[in-house]
């Protein structure tokens, strides 16, 4: 994991709370030392005028300044030559100084393996610089981390929820300017407003962001023999993972111009982030969705996720990926083949970053409707003209969260899952509105999802409809809900 570029803003604000530390200490030190020189002085001189007085009274001839001169300790060579650098420097203040600045970049970076629950991750880095492995400093944070280690809960990956969006509007005016889409916008997508509202306040109920993967994980025995085994989710008392998820991550010719990102590119800090096409024609770079908007609210809140975690982004292919435009059906455009190796880029840059990359089909057609023979072409072109450029995954959200089985648990006979199952995908996710619902198969891992957009919000606000408590674990909606949406929002 790239800690460094995830938690820089914090290791030097870490790393210059500790240099403050650090003086005041030596402030203290520097007074002590003070006021022991001025006893010691008092006692020198207390010394020297008894004897004074002393010789006085032996010889009062003797001049008084030879005294001075003839006390213990004065040296008639003059003050110790200093050791100085061929600048004037002194080298082993500089080396000192490195040394402090070594010291402080560890701290400063297990500190930030620990704001993200990499507790142990934490421990073994100081532990695995000798230079520094007993410094009082490293000793007392590896023992901090150890007492916080002893305190974690383990979760119950059964009651994770999981949580998702599709592209974010970033201008309401453009997206619901009364077109043929603003309907089908106003039921589906969720605005910057009410995305940064949300992270907001399920930070401040304790919710903490984790990976698909941390709930489970495959593990093959020496037969090659596959079991998707628990993972352990540890936290802090009164913490609450989650996971997330955004759908469609294509940017679709159709949403051009209604107010949304129309790619992500990769960012001079190496993050994921975002272009926008504005009203001049100019492109803009920037935190024009999901993913850059939930980089940036990580840097500031670091605790939010958990060892790195960021959310799946699912896509469909028919019209490329990422904003890239990968299909064959666009093989005849000029650039092409650039914008293929573009998204790739961009693709790996995701992963790099914690994003976990997942199917939505190739088409968005309906898994639950459609025939066998119809799911797993559609996989199949998914599989050709998508994983080929993003890379392997085990993940896929249905398209329209139709499942292909009811609540009981999958099996092989189930024709659609053997199918998909045999292409490689493990997890495997409908939407549901329950708080959670995961089911852990012996051999897959299956998960409901609720989705956080206009119609969601809108049967769930109290003068809509009194009953209705979907969201009240995650956010109070009343105080999320953006008053600029068209009311009533359509039902689906």
């Amino acid at each position: 994991m790239q800690y460094d570029d995830d938690y820089e803003r914090r290791r030097a604000y870490i790393a210059r709370r500790r240099r403050q530390r650090k003086r005041q200490r030596t402030v203290r030190i520097l007074i002590l030392l003070l006021i022991l020189g001025l006893l010691a002085a008092f006692g020198i001189g207390g010394w020297l005028w008894t004897r004074h007085k002393k010789n006085k009274l032996a010889d009062p001839n003797r001049p008084d300044s030879q005294t001075v001169s003839e006390a213990p300790g004065n040296s008639e060579s003059g003050p110790e030559e200093e050791h100085t650098g061929p600048d004037g420097s002194d080298p082993s203040a500089e080396d000192g100084e490195t040394e402090e600045n070594s010291l402080e970049a560890l701290l400063a970076d297990a500190e930030a393996l620990a704001l993200g629950y990499d507790y142990d991750g934490a421990i073994a880095l100081l532990n695995s610089n000798p230079e520094f492995s007993s410094e009082p400093q490293v000793l007392e944070a590896a023992a901090s981390y150890e007492e916080i280690k002893g305190t974690l809960v383990r979760a119950d990956i059964t009651s994770i929820p999981h949580v998702f969006f599709h592209s974010l509007i970033m201008d309401n005016a453009k997206a619901f300017d009364g077109d043929a889409d603003t309907d089908g916008y106003n039921q589906v997508m969720t605005t910057k407003k009410e995305f940064l509202a949300i992270l907001e306040q399920m930070y401040e109920r304790g919710y903490v962001l984790v990976r698909l993967h941390d709930l489970a994980h495959i593990e093959t025995d020496e037969n090659g023999n596959e079991t998707m085994t628990a993972g352990d989710i540890l936290l802090p008392l009164g913490k609450k993972p989650f996971v997330m998820s955004q759908d469609d991550v294509c940017y679709y010719e159709y949403m051009e111009g209604d107010g949304f990102a129309s790619r992500i590119v990769i960012g001079e800090d190496g993050k994921p982030t975002c272009e926008m096409v504005m009203d001049d024609g100019s492109v803009s770079t920037g935190s024009y969705d999901l993913v850059p908007l939930l980089e940036d609210f990580i840097k500031e809140h670091p605790d939010f996720s958990y060892k790195g975690a960021r959310a799946i982004i699912a896509m469909t292919g028919y019209q490329g990926i990422l904003g890239y435009r990968t299909d064959p059906s666009y093989q005849d455009n000029p650039g092409y083949e650039e914008e293929k190796e573009a998204a790739k880029k961009v693709a790996q840059c995701l992963r790099d970053n914690g994003w976990e990359l997942a199917s939505h089909s190739w088409g968005h057609i309906n898994y639950g409707s459609r025939s066998v023979e119809d799911v797993i072409t559609d996989a199949r072109k998914w599989e050709d003209r998508v994983e080929s450029l993003i890379g392997e995954t085990d993940i896929i959200l249905y398209p329209f969260g139709a499942d292909i089985g009811d609540w009981h648990p999958y099996s092989h006979d189930n024709e659609k899952y053997d199918a998909l199952y045999q292409m490689g995908f493990r997890y495997f996710c409908n939407v549901d509105s329950s708080p959670s619902w995961v089911q852990p198969g012996p051999d897959y891992l299956r998960q409901g999802r609720r989705n956080l957009d206009g119609y969601r919000m809108y049967y769930d606000l109290p003068e809509t409809n009194p009953s209705k408590t979907h969201l009240d674990d995650l956010f109070d909606v009343t105080t999320v809900f953006d008053r600029e949406r068209p009311v009533p929002v359509p039902p689906m």
